[in-house]
Formats: C-alpha cells, structure tokens, sequence
C-alpha cells in the first residue's frame, strides 16, 4: 500500500475529505521524523514506537570487487511493534 491508498482507505472509513487525511498524515509524519531526529522517542500504543538508534562504524565489503572498506557510523530509526499490532499481524 502506498502513501495514497493508505489515504483513500482512512478517509473513506473515518467519513472525511481525502483533503484533510493527507494534511494531517503529512503532519503526523513531519512530527514523528522532527522527534525522531531531535533524539527523542515516539510512542502510539498498541501500534508501535520509533526511536532513534546509533550504527557504529564497521569493515564491509564491495559487492562488486570484494574489496574490504569502511562503512561511516550513522544514524538510524527504530521501530518496535506494539502488543495490539504484534498480535494482528501474527493472526493471520
């Protein structure tokens, strides 16, 4: 599902204007990735939470040559699913 069908899917089942789904879906994203980035933690119960995470630096390899190189230390987002999510999606 991509960004616009999840948008026809909420609107159409919470009985609003495609219009407002997507300004306050931009909102609720633009939110998360502005919390996230400032180092701290999102947390919607019973669906999850992002927080943001460290990747240390590390010796990878060149797919291409096998050639040893240096992958920088970056920064990463997490997701850990909540109990109401964990559990719809092992119900299937």
């Amino acid at each position: 599902m991509n960004k616009q069908e999840l948008i026809d899917l909420v609107a159409e089942d919470a009985d609003v204007a495609k219009e407002t789904v997507n300004k306050v879906l931009g909102s609720m994203l633009q939110t998360i990735k502005n919390s996230v980035a400032a180092g701290d933690a999102v947390q919607l119960l019973g669906f999850g939470s992002f927080s943001p995470g460290e990747r240390a630096a590390r010796t990878g390899r060149n797919p291409q040559t096998g050639e040893p190189m240096e992958i920088g230390a970056s920064r990463t987002v997490k997701f850990t699913m909540g109990k109401e999510l964990k559990d719809a999606v092992n119900a299937r």
